[in-house]
Parts: C-alpha cells; sequence; structure tokens
C-alpha cells in the first residue's frame, strides 16, 4: 500500500509494484548523481520541463534506494517500466513534489 503522505509513490517495474520515497539519503544521492547545485534547482527542473531522461532514471533509483529496493542502475535501466517512458517521467515527478508537499501532491 502506498502512502502519500509519507512521500511514497508506486511504479511497476518487471510486473512488479515497488513502492518508491525520496528520504534525505536519498535526496543527497539524487543531488550527486545529477550534480545539482541545490534541491531548488533539481525541483526547477522539473517544474520547468528541462529534465532530461538521465534526470527521471536518477529520481527514480534513489527513490527505489528510499523506498528499500537496492536496485543497481544497470537493472533499472533494462526494467520493463509499466507505462513507459510517460508513466516514468509522471511518477518521478509525483515523487519529488510528494517529497516536498504531500498533503498538495495528488495523484
Amino acid at each position: 500500500m502506498v502512502n502519500p503522505m509519507a512521500g511514497e509513490v508506486a511504479l511497476v517495474l518487471d510486473g512488479e509494484r515497488r513502492v518508491l520515497k525520496l528520504t534525505l539519503g536519498a535526496l543527497a544521492e539524487l543531488e550527486e548523481a545529477l550534480g545539482a547545485e541545490s534541491l531548488v534547482a533539481l525541483v526547477e527542473r522539473f517544474e520547468t520541463g528541462g529534465f532530461r531522461a538521465r534526470d527521471v532514471m536518477a529520481l527514480l533509483l534513489a527513490g527505489l534506494h528510499g523506498g528499500g529496493h537496492p536496485l543497481p542502475a544497470s537493472a533499472l535501466l533494462s526494467a520493463e517500466i509499466e507505462g513507459s517512458a510517460v508513466e516514468a517521467a509522471r511518477v518521478a515527478g509525483l515523487l519529488l513534489a510528494r517529497a516536498f508537499n504531500p498533503a498538495g501532491a495528488a495523484g
């Protein structure tokens, strides 16, 4: 079960539903992976539509790690994402939104 108030989002990878969450450690991992100057700069990338596929993958990987799924990046790169790239981007954006405003992030 997903708890949006705890910042959780679900994603189906290779037919398995997983819960993702951006913990503080996951956010630090994300900052480093993307070379973001700040979390605000990272959020702005998504708000302005200036994100890249690499940003989406890094967000999903950090969320998986924060949700207790220690997958290597290579496993995510080769995974079948239900809903394809559109769903991956939607989940990444929702994950980021819920990390900072769980009450206001519907979806």
